[in-house]
């Protein structure tokens, strides 16, 4: 569960899949560790914590004690609602679209392709790849893809994603493995802003498909 990363790093597993109450613990140990002395900085995942830690001032058996006696405090905590989200979005539309292809590895219509990724409201597990970009699930099992087996040199900024059982949005252009299958408009990272990110851990998301007249 406590495991040394280099001389001044611990990483904490609460769990080994993607699943919404092993990442509530996940957040909340995060919230509880931000004030404490010796830790840098915290770094949540799916079902994992990284720590980094003051490595002149405390040993990892140190801050493995006081991870502890955070960690006793979960069951006492409630789980933190964030806030819902909606994400208009014109499916199979954007530059370098993989829709069709999903939809042919999956022997399904691409409007069955859009229904089943819009159905469902989808948590932010963790934020991460590129600054605003927000790890999203769970996915539905039958839009179940591998990521590409070549990445792509640009991925287009708003491009709408799916690998795995994660869906997610490209902040930004960038590289990126994942397969689009459509695209928003929204802004998800602006560096001018107070809160440079639109999304948030706890966040829950809905896709809302756009008309072409709508887009």
């Amino acid at each position: 569960m406590f495991k040394p990363l280099g001389d001044a790093a611990m990483l904490v597993e609460l769990g080994q899949q993607i699943d919404p109450l092993i990442n509530q613990r996940v957040h909340a140990l995060n919230f509880l560790l931000r004030a404490v002395a010796g830790i840098i900085e915290t770094v949540p995942g799916y079902c994992t914590l990284l720590i980094h830690y003051d490595a002149l001032n405390y040993s990892f058996d140190q801050i493995k004690v006081i991870v502890e006696e955070k960690m006793n405090q979960l069951g006492e905590m409630h789980p933190e609602t964030g806030r819902r989200l909606e994400v208009p979005t014109r499916y199979g539309n954007a530059s370098n679209s993989d829709i069709g292809l999903v939809a042919a590895a999956k022997n399904i219509s691409i409007a069955d392709v859009i229904r089943i990724h819009a159905e469902k409201e989808y948590r932010v597990y963790m934020m991460g790849f590129t600054p605003g970009f927000p790890y999203l699930g769970i996915l539905d099992e039958r839009l179940k893809m591998p990521r590409l087996p070549t990445p792509r040199n640009q991925t287009q900024a708003g491009s709408v994603a799916i690998a795995g059982l994660q869906t997610g949005i490209y902040p930004l252009a960038s590289p990126g493995g994942w397969h689009v299958i459509g695209w928003t408009a929204l802004k998800l990272f602006d560096p001018n802003n107070t809160a440079p990110f639109l999304f948030a851990p706890n966040d829950v998301v809905k896709f809302i498909p756009l008309d072409a007249a709508d887009a």
